[in-house]
């Protein structure tokens, strides 16, 4: 449960929006155990949010290092992880900030793993994000990256949350190698969510993930599953590229 004294949001459709995802257990865990197998050592989440997969490193015993820009989210995460054994801080970490070698000198690569989920669609200069994840990594280190696909599915979801745009594979695995990242591996995640995302944010328009729609959603994630494996992941709300330093 969120504290109260967190409540004076700066991003109150992003809180509402992090508080049902929250509640799609199911789903979380599913989204973890896809990024799972290209996450080693010691982990950097940016933009953690209140921390939904932030829970499924520390369980995995993951070395954590969990990070938002907004300072009510890092107050939530130090709430709720500050005394778990496996967390190794909560940071605040503007990925486009002026003199980032110097503002965040301490982090250069430092990182066996970086995990941006959800994240880099919110950044209008995103090669800059990039890059400045790629100088966190310690040399073979990973970036992990999830992020919307299809700019075609951009709608009203997207406007109230924020996003400058959708991508596909083809688009963002362009971005990681023009920073001179060599990817090793690339995916569309949740093929399934696209007819939610399209009938609710495109047809009818609304702002927010119906959570009783959400909640059936979760529920169903072990047959909807089947649907990315039918596919052969060529299709999917979501694109996923992991790129090796």
């Amino acid at each position: 449960m969120i504290s109260p004294e967190h409540l004076h949001e700066t991003d109150p459709s992003g809180l509402q929006t992090l508080q049902r995802l929250d509640l799609a257990t199911r789903f979380n865990r599913w989204m973890f155990d896809t990024i799972q197998p290209w996450c080693k050592g010691h982990v950097l989440e940016v933009g953690s949010g209140i921390g939904n997969l932030s829970q499924f490193f520390l369980e995995k015993n993951f070395m954590l290092t969990a990070s938002d820009l907004r300072d009510e989210y890092i107050n939530i995460l130090q709430d709720k992880f500050g005394k778990h054994q496996h967390l190794a801080g909560v940071r605040s970490i503007d990925l486009v900030a002026e003199n980032f070698e110097t503002r965040f000198h301490d982090l250069l690569q430092q990182f066996d793993t970086v995990v941006a989920l959800n994240v880099v669609e919110h950044i209008k200069d995103d090669a800059l994000a990039i890059a400045n994840c790629k100088k966190m990594l310690k040399p073979g280190g990973h970036l992990v990256v999830l992020v919307p696909a299809y700019q075609a599915l951009y709608n009203s979801f997207d406007k109230e949350l924020d996003h400058y745009r959708r991508y596909n594979r083809k688009s963002l695995n362009k971005l990681f190698t023009s920073q001179s990242l060599e990817i090793v591996h690339a995916r569309y995640f949740n093929a399934v969510g696209i007819f939610g995302w399209f009938i609710n944010g495109s047809l009818f328009r609304k702002k927010l993930i119906p959570q009783k729609q959400l909640q059936l959603f979760d529920r169903l994630v072990p047959v909807i599953k089947t649907m990315d494996v039918i596919t052969f992941h060529k299709i999917g709300l979501s694109v996923i590229s992991v790129g090796k330093k």
